[in-house]
């Protein structure tokens, strides 16, 4: 097989990355685009690595990218669109799927990238902390805090009066 055949193999998935990433079908299939023709250009892959986590990777950071340039605003925002998103039509859950959408945007960046590569995308821890470029113990650390927040929020929107913990404030340690 070719390096593009190779490409078209993982066509799938990095647009389902991204559309859970971006929550914007349009901004999800320029990103896939984007995404390729970085590949395609810079062509560093070897014949004996992860193609699946050095594509995931490069999407990842176009995202980044395309979020610094456009500014937008933060993704736990609450007044962010994907908040009101509409569940789609003749979805017979389409009640849950809605609610697990917006619990997912609700997520802090770090906690969602993770979930959906564990989750989503059924990488490794491994294949995941390859990809988002921290330890290993981050991810699972990131995992369990996602999947924790997750289950808050939507207990959180079936009625229950579940208090949803806030972002803990950090503060800078020099060494």
């Amino acid at each position: 097989m070719s390096f593009e055949s190779d490409l078209l193999v993982w066509l799938p998935q990095l647009r389902r990355y991204a559309r859970a990433l971006t929550g914007d079908p349009a901004w999800a299939d320029d990103l896939v685009q984007d995404t390729l023709e970085c590949a395609l250009n810079k062509w560093r892959w070897r014949a004996h690595s992860n193609l699946r986590a050095w594509l995931l990777t490069l999407l990842r950071h176009r995202f980044i990218d395309q979020l610094r340039a456009r500014r937008e605003i933060a993704f736990d925002d609450d007044g962010a669109p994907w908040q009101s998103l509409a569940a789609p039509a003749g979805e017979v859950d389409g009640l849950v799927l809605e609610e697990v959408q917006r619990a997912l945007y609700r997520l802090p960046l770090e906690q969602r990238e993770v979930l959906l590569l564990i989750a989503l995308e059924e990488l490794s821890y491994q294949e995941a902390a390859s990809v988002l470029k921290v330890p290993v113990g981050t991810v699972m650390s990131r995992l369990s805090r996602a999947r924790e927040r997750m289950r808050l929020l939507l207990d959180e929107g079936e009625g229950h009066p579940a208090a949803v913990p806030e972002r803990p404030s950090l503060s800078v340690v020099k060494k």
